[in-house]
Order: C-alpha cells, then structure tokens, then sequence
C-alpha cells in the first residue's frame, strides 16, 4: 500500500466519526458569559454591598479586604456547585508561554468523620503553587519552591468542565514577578496614569485611560492522523522537512473561501465554548495559505484581551482534536507558504467614550488626536529594538519578513493623509498653525481630520506597526505567543513618552505659553525626532534594509542578539521609572527567553538527526537498491549498448541518491557535534548564539537534500505525509 493510501485510509477514519457540535437554541447574546462570574452573576450571588465593593475594586482598582473576598467566595462557590463544579484552581501565565494550574477540590473535614465543601476567601484570594519548576531565570534557586498565585479580580472567574478557574498573577517568595499578568498590569496602571494627565489638557472631566486590544489569532489545522505521523509536528510544532507541493496557496483561492464543513464545524463548536466563557468571538474566514484560518473577538480591555487569546488558543487545540483535526499555532509549521501571526489592534480610550487614537470633530478633538499619535510614534522610535526583541523567538523568527509577514526591523506606516497632516504640522511655524483667542477658544490650521476614516488609510502589509484609522496594528506578533510580552512593552513605552510628554509642555506653560501653544511645540518638536520610525514603503526590500540601519532603527535579525534589548540602559529605565519591571527582572526574562531559545533548537536538531537516520536514510538506500538490482537485471537481460541506454536514468538517480545521503549522513554527524560544543559553553547568551549561529543553519542545508531525496524516492517508501497530502481539507 502506497504511503499516500496508507495515510488517506488512517485519516478517514477521522472523517466518518459523527460530529456532534452543540446547538443552543438560544441568541449568542442570551449563553454569552453562561460560564463566567461576571457582574450579571455577582449580582445575583452576592449581597448588594459586598457587589457595590467588588465594582469598586474591579473600575477603581480599590483593595480587596478579607470580609468581602470571604462573601465573595461565598456565593461564587453557590453558584459553582449549581453549574457542577467540583474544583477550584489558580490560572496563571508563567513564563513558559502557556498558562498552568493545580486543581484542589471544594473539600474540608467536618470534624464529625465526614466532609463539607468548603471555598473560603483566602482560598480565592491567594495560594501557594509549587513554583521550583517554573522558570525564573535565576531569580530563585531550585530548592527555592514557595511562589504565590493572587487573583486578579478584574479578569472574571470562569468554569472549565468541573473547575471554577481563577485568573490570578504568579511571584516569587521575594515579590518578582514570576509571569506574564503581573507586569501587564502594571503597564496598563502606568499607560492609565500618564494618558489621563496629558488626556486631561483637551477634556478636564476624564478619570481614566484603557487600553484596549483586538487580537487576530491566525492557525492551521491538519488532519490528526497525518499529523501522528510527522514526528517533527509531534515533537516541535512544525515540518522540518517536505518538498513543496506542486498547488499551495499561488492560486489565492482559499483567502476568504468558502469554509469547508469539517472547519465550518470545528469553528462553529469552537465559538459556541468561547461565548459561553465570554470570549466575543467575531470574525472567521480563511486565511492565505491553505488549511490555514483566523479568529477575532471585538476588542477588549488588554488585560482581559491577553487572558482570553490565552483561553482561545487551549481551546482550539482542545475542540480541533474533537473533529479529527489537530491546530497548530507554531508561526511557521509550513515552509514556503504563509506562516501565522497574531496581529495586536491597540488604542487608548477614555472613561468618557473617547478613543484618543480616533479623529475628532473640533480643534481641541484634532489637537488630541495628533498629540497621541506623535507620541505613539515617539514610543515606538525609541524602543524599536526592544518592541522586537518583545515578539522574537524561535519559532517567530522563521516567519517575519516573509509571505506577508512584517520584517524584522520596526517602522510604522500611517498612510498618505497622516503623513501629509504630520508633514504640514513640521514645516509650519507656530503663528500659521494657531490662533488663540481667549483659553477657551482655539483656532488650528490642521486639515480635517475626520476625514481619516479607515478606508482612507491603505494597509501596508509589510509594516509592521501599521495605523488603521482608529487604532495602530501591531503585526509583528506571532501566533502561539503571550500577546502580554507586546502589550508590557508598548503599554510602558507609551506611559514613558506621555510622562516625558507632559513634563515639556508642563515647563512652557510654566514659563508663560498658552497651554495649547505649549502642546503644538512640543508635538512639532516630537514630529521631527520620531520621523525616522514612519516609513510607508516596502519593507521586504534591501534598500529599506540599508536606509532603515542609516535612520538609526535596530536591524539586527539574530534572535539572541535582538533580546539584548531587554537589557539595554533605556529599557531599564523604562521599566523601572514606570514601576513595571526591576533590573533583576529583566535579567531574569532576558535569560529564560534565551533558555527558551536554545530549547526550542536543540529539540528540533535532536528530532530532525533522529528522522534522518531512522527514516530518511534507511528508506532512500532501500529504494537505492531496488535501482541497483534494476540495473544489474537490465545488464543480464540485454546487450550492453542497450542496457546502458536503459539503465542510464536509474544509474543517474543512484548517483543522486548516493550525494544526497552522504551529504545527510555527514551533517547530522556535524549537527550533533554543533550541539556538544555549543551545550559545553557556560553563558547562556553565548549558547544561544552558537545555536543559532551553527546548529539552526545546519538544519536548512540538510533539509535540502531531504527534500530533493522525496522527489526521487518511490512515493510508495517515503515514510512520511508530504505537503500535499497534508494541506488540504477535505
């Protein structure tokens, strides 16, 4: 049996299983939340005074005593057991890019030789996971295992199966923060702070700025018996080897397709979950490449934003396995076709209903939405490196600056009408752009801004910061990643560049500038510094490349190198003027994610040594003897002229085969010897660099014989699923 009919024959088996998806017979807008503590069910569960303080913690971020957290507990375990729950757990994001949890049941001794179900406050306010095994980046030493969860009351509690699931930040005995929500937070207090105060010089009455964030979270999905047999798809999240297929993705036919049934299934069930746990699922559609697709909830607060794309994507590989379907959410789990990102929407908005990145109506609404534009740009021109370094990695390295994924160098794009508007706003002088008459009237030679509506601003798609009419869209960010590693830096970035901001202006109107005056100079003088970030050109091209490195932007496109970033003496003070992540901290993230590096290429190398010699090569020679016994019964057969003639192509291949096998054998010898030299160097910087440096390159070079080697092996002998088998639904 071919290896195309064995596989087919396996994965059919997945076809012909009933499908079963749920099918409520109620609104979306009616189950929407049916599995989330949400304000809706603090209502009903708790008493109105002990609802009125959790309202204030969760809008005011007020503290939380322990009388209130004890009633809270209360009726949360009331309603629990009414939905089936049985468990409580702490559900947190450590820096392993996934989330964690230990269960422990609603169970207590009644101290009469029985049990109760007990849930009390300090159970829901905070616990002590075992934290010796998280990574920490020598913050701790191994025997060091006492961590603490602590709940996060503004991410609603939530049930999984029989699990009440409790968001919750993750730190160290000492206080460092151990995960990803405890920064976040941090950085969104820090961007509320210093936006309220600049928000404050256009609209006096505004309390609070929020930071919002729409994520597009793009996957693919491969049937699971072809998936089981790919050990490079099992072990690392991609295919490490495969020819391209003759079909991929060169037509444009399956961009926005017709969604075949089994997706249209999946996607159906998948959404239904996500609703139920207060996901505002939105959006779905085919993506690019084949058996490729994409989810987008309306946006969220980023806080609850980051939670939910990580609750979507445990989901999607949970109800893709329920269809007969695996999900892959590496960037790259396909060479040459499109790879999967995970574009980041974000803006701030006021507690008024103001989207500071939105056109206004007014001179004042103008004011503002260049103001927070500018400044925006301001934030991203200085920490360029570091806002790369934040969505760098292993597996993300292999998709940017290809197939429309953004470059690994960060500019913005704004479009003609923004561009033109910040041009005008820089060459003019203070008397031609404002008139003053009185405080409260302002007369602003700025073009009407309400006229940038979306459709008026072009989609750069190789930008990776790109503006989209009321929002900026960051691109770079990859598909299995936290979006919380993007959002600390642009969050903390920006509260930098608004404090720094507010100082300037703060001193001219000190010195007796007219308020608005003062802003319009401070933002034409801001205009001129961050113009080396704004490029709307094509950003895959060499001479971007060369003139982006003569701008000053960062174009280091090493891995290892680019996470340097986190350690320069600007992101420290950063991060540390903000109150968002100490020096130690940063050592400590900058040192994991290399760990996470090396990691992540050693698994490959060691996966891809052993398919070659356990199944490349075996097969190949097979097939090569099958060749040589050919020829030599062509040369029994028939005189020599004719059998050379004959055997001339089968001899041609043996000869191909006999190179191609010997160059595999070779390297993989060279790719293990890479690995103990590498392994034996003592600063994980350093062995992070040699692993990219010598063991990530030798895996391309040897990929190419292999692929060239499956179009010469009988297809009946390659053992595993090629690419066309494996990219199309059916």
């Amino acid at each position: 049996m071919s290896s195309t009919l064995r596989f087919k024959v396996v994965g059919e088996a997945f076809h012909k299983k009933p499908i079963e998806v749920p099918t409520p017979e109620e609104r979306p807008s009616e189950f929407f939340g049916k599995y989330v503590f949400n304000r809706q069910k603090m209502f009903k569960y708790l008493p109105a005074s002990v609802y009125q303080k959790m309202c204030d913690v969760i809008d005011n971020g007020t503290k939380l005593d322990m009388e209130t957290a004890n009633a809270v507990a209360a009726g949360m375990k009331q309603w629990a057991m009414e939905m089936g729950v049985t468990h409580c757990t702490h559900w947190f994001q450590p820096l392993t890019e996934g989330t964690a949890e230990k269960h422990d049941g609603f169970v207590e001794h009644d101290r009469k030789g029985g049990m109760v179900e007990e849930f009390t406050g300090k159970e829901l306010v905070q616990q002590e996971p075992d934290a010796s095994s998280f990574p920490s980046g020598g913050i701790r030493s191994t025997f060091e295992a006492r961590g603490y969860s602590a709940w996060d009351p503004a991410s609603p509690v939530f049930i999984i199966g029989d699990t009440l699931m409790i968001p919750t930040v993750f730190i160290s005995y000492t206080g460092e923060a151990l995960d990803y929500k405890a920064p976040l937070k941090k950085a969104i207090h820090a961007v509320d702070k210093a936006a309220t105060e600049v928000a404050r010089y256009f609209y006096p009455d505004v309390k609070k700025v929020i930071s919002n964030l729409g994520w597009e979270q793009e996957y693919f999905l491969v049937d699971e018996a072809l998936y089981a047999a790919r050990p490079d798809l099992l072990m690392t999240g991609r295919t490490l080897m495969g020819h391209d297929s003759a079909k991929n993705q060169q037509m444009d036919d399956h961009y926005f397709g017709s969604i075949p049934a089994r997706v249209a299934a999946f996607m159906k069930e998948l959404e239904i979950r996500a609703l139920e746990l207060g996901i505002p699922c939105k959006t779905r559609h085919n993506e690019v490449a084949p058996n490729q697709f994409e989810l987008a909830p309306i946006f969220e607060e980023t806080n609850l934003a980051v939670d939910h794309n990580m609750l979507i994507m445990s989901l999607m590989q949970e109800v893709a396995r329920k269809h007969g379907f695996r999900c892959l959410l590496h960037e790259k789990p396909f060479a040459g076709i499109n790879g999967s990102g995970k574009h980041n929407n974000w803006s701030l908005a006021t507690d008024t209903g103001i989207l500071l990145h939105g056109p206004g109506k007014t001179p004042v609404d103008n004011l503002r939405f260049v103001t927070f534009i500018v400044e925006t740009l301001m934030a991203v021109h200085k920490h360029n490196g570091l806002l790369k370094a934040s969505i760098i990695s292993a597996t993300n390295a292999h998709r940017l600056g290809a197939n429309e994924a953004p470059p690994a160098i960060i500019s913005s794009f704004l479009g003609q009408q923004l561009t033109n508007l910040l041009n005008h706003l820089e060459g003019a002088t203070d008397d031609e752009l404002i008139n003053l008459a009185g405080k409260q009237s302002l007369s602003l030679d700025i073009p009407q801004i309400p006229e940038l509506l979306l459709d008026n601003t072009d989609r750069n798609r190789t930008s990776p910061f790109a503006f989209t009419g009321n929002r900026f869209e960051f691109r770079a960010v990859g598909a299995q990643a936290n979006c919380a590693a993007a959002m600390i830096v642009l969050n903390t970035a920006m509260a930098e560049a608004l404090t720094s901001f507010k100082t300037r202006v703060d001193q001219r109107i000190a010195q007796g500038t007219e308020p608005f005056k003062a802003i319009l100079q401070v933002v034409r003088q801001d205009i001129k510094a961050c113009k080396p970030i704004r490029f709307d050109g094509n950003g895959y091209s060499d001479e971007w490349k060369a003139e982006a490195g003569q701008r000053g932007l960062d174009v280091e496109c090493s891995a290892p190198l680019i996470l340097d970033r986190y350690l320069d003496e600007d992101t420290v003070e950063m991060f540390s003027s903000m109150n968002v992540l100490t020096r130690a901290e940063l050592e400590a993230r900058s040192e994991i994610k290399w760990e996470t590096y090396i990691k992540k290429i050693q698994i490959e190398a060691r996966i891809f040594g052993d398919i070659c010699l356990s199944h490349i090569i075996p097969v190949a020679t097979r097939y090569q003897s099958q060749l040589m016994d050919n020829v030599h019964k062509v040369k029994d057969i028939f005189p020599a002229d004719t059998a050379a003639r004959l055997s001339a192509n089968n001899i041609s291949l043996i000869e191909q085969i006999c190179e191609h096998t010997s160059f595999i054998t070779e390297n993989v010898n060279q790719l293990t010897d890479s690995r103990r030299v590498a392994n034996a160097i003592e600063s994980v910087r350093e062995r992070a660099i040699a692993y990219h440096d010598t063991v990530a390159p030798l895996l391309e070079s040897i990929r190419y014989h292999i692929d060239k080697l499956e179009l010469i092996v009988d297809d009946e002998l390659w053992p595993l699923p090629k690419y066309r088998e494996m990219l199309f639904i059916r």
